[in-house]
């Protein structure tokens, strides 16, 4: 293994402490300040990339990663910032690595991957000293027996990355920052310049967007925000917690993403409709489709999860039946004048809040999530009195997912018809709407003024009527 050319040769080798103490010594070298959070970042970036580990879950401040449990709040938000920096930007950093390495790392020397990947994304992209990013990447190197004999490298080539900053950042800007299968897929379904478009646009974390029971233009006003084509509120960025702004005490709004607003409000007017939220926690939908008017049965398999759509509409002053059940058991005795189906899905609309998911699923998930979507629309077809309607949505970007289910499932249900959707009643998201009258989001819509981040979720929507 051999660095390119353009090292400094003194840079190849970090200095090596050695003493009579011996183990003592190497304790004290390995509990240098910021160490545990860069062995953190580094072991949960393996978790997700190579066990395809959720990253959410093992950020969970109570059941999460131990090593990252164990950290002040300052460290683990550092550990946020590095794990999801790589995430976002990881092909563009393995090239700017390749690219100083004559041959690749070899297969055994996974853990030095994630080492060498974690410190590159806080030299390229955080706002982290160089120097404190080198040297804590040698020194995890320095104490894992497996990357022991690799430290030079590690400390040659982050410091050349260093001194070659602007120049490496300029040569991987094109490399686009989704895997390879996933951004064949975009290019396939959108082209290759809004596929572009669209991996760009999961770089820019999502921006906060709340639905509020009423006075969207007043609530914006009150907490500095902008109102969107869904109704929705876009707050700027803010520093503190969310639960300290004004309203949310008080029940006036949630949290919750503009396109995954879209769905609900597809239904119009539901005042005494009664209505099945078939897959419903954690309970936004389920909210606007009460503060429709609507009678709602709530459905979840899930018992924590339904606890926390429980605890949700608490706080909002609202309230619904609940039954905890898999959908596809559900067989109420009395039909339901409309069913909102937001399907479990690959989630791959939503990378810019979880950049984890294009690496922990992988296209054979979502031939499977698509079959699954197939037959929970097949049983909620069954749920809704003739004349009656059902909102399909998810969030995934992927058509197999979305398009393709509903198209499979007409095919032979002719006592259903798609319902087009009016571009008209959407102003500002009139190109989301398909030739078919499908709603179709994708993350780099929906620009905003100056101080707003711009965007949305990658959603997909299509109502559906029973004929007879």
């Amino acid at each position: 293994m051999v660095l390119n050319s353009g090292s400094n040769k003194n840079d190849s080798h970090p200095k090596r402490i050695r003493s009579s103490q011996g183990a003592d010594e190497r304790i004290a070298f390995s509990d240098k300040p910021g160490l545990r959070a860069r062995q953190a970042a580094s072991k949960i970036l393996a978790a997700v990339v190579d066990k395809k580990t959720s990253l959410d879950g093992m950020l969970d401040s109570e059941r999460g990663n131990p090593t990252y449990r164990e950290l002040s709040d300052a460290d683990r938000s550092l550990v946020r910032a590095i794990v999801n920096t790589a995430l976002r930007h990881l092909p563009r950093i393995e090239a700017a690595i390749e690219s100083l390495i004559d041959n690749p790392l070899p297969p055994g020397a996974r853990a030095l991957d994630h080492v060498l990947v974690s410190a590159a994304a806080q030299i390229l992209y955080l706002d982290v000293p160089d120097h404190s990013a080198v040297d804590l990447a040698v020194e995890q190197a320095q104490i894992d027996p497996r990357n022991r004999r690799f430290a030079s490298l590690v400390n040659a080539v982050l410091r050349r990355l260093s001194r070659e900053k602007t120049a490496v950042l300029a040569r991987i800007e094109t490399v686009p920052t989704m895997p390879s299968w996933f951004f064949e897929r975009l290019v396939a379904a959108y082209g290759k310049e809004r596929a572009i478009r669209i991996a760009a646009s999961q770089l820019v974390p999502a921006a906060i967007d709340i639905t509020v029971k009423s006075d969207a233009a007043g609530w914006a006003e009150c907490l500095s925000g902008h109102v969107l084509p869904t109704g929705s509120v876009r707050l700027a960025s803010f520093s503190g917690a969310i639960q300290a702004l004004d309203g949310f005490s008080d029940g006036e709004w949630w949290v919750q993403d503009a396109a995954a607003s879209i769905p609900a409000r597809l239904f119009g007017s539901l005042a005494d409709k009664t209505v099945a939220d078939l897959c419903a926690a954690p309970g936004g939908k389920t909210a606007q489709l009460v503060m429709a008017g609507a009678d709602v049965t709530a459905l979840d398999q899930s018992s924590s999860r339904l606890k926390r759509l429980k605890d949700n509409l608490a706080r909002l002053g609202l309230s619904a039946k609940t039954k905890e059940t898999n959908m596809v058991d559900f067989a109420p005795e009395i039909l339901f004048d409309a069913a909102l189906l937001d399907a479990p899905c690959s989630s791959t609309g939503t990378t810019r809040r979880h950049p984890d998911v294009l690496w922990t699923k992988g296209p054979q998930d979502i031939e499977k999530l698509a079959s699954v979507q197939e037959k929970l629309l097949r049983h909620s077809l069954g749920l809704v009195k003739p004349g009656g309607t059902i909102v399909f949505s998810n969030c995934s970007l992927d058509p197999l997912e979305g398009e393709a289910v509903v198209a499979k499932v007409l095919a032979d249900r002719p006592d259903y018809e798609r319902v087009p959707i009016d571009a008209a009643n959407w102003p500002g998201l009139e190109n989301a709407i398909s030739p078919l009258g499908e709603f179709r989001t994708t993350p780099e819509m929906l620009p905003v003024p100056d101080g707003f981040a711009g965007g949305l979720d990658g959603f997909f929507a299509c109502v559906l009527r029973r004929i007879g």
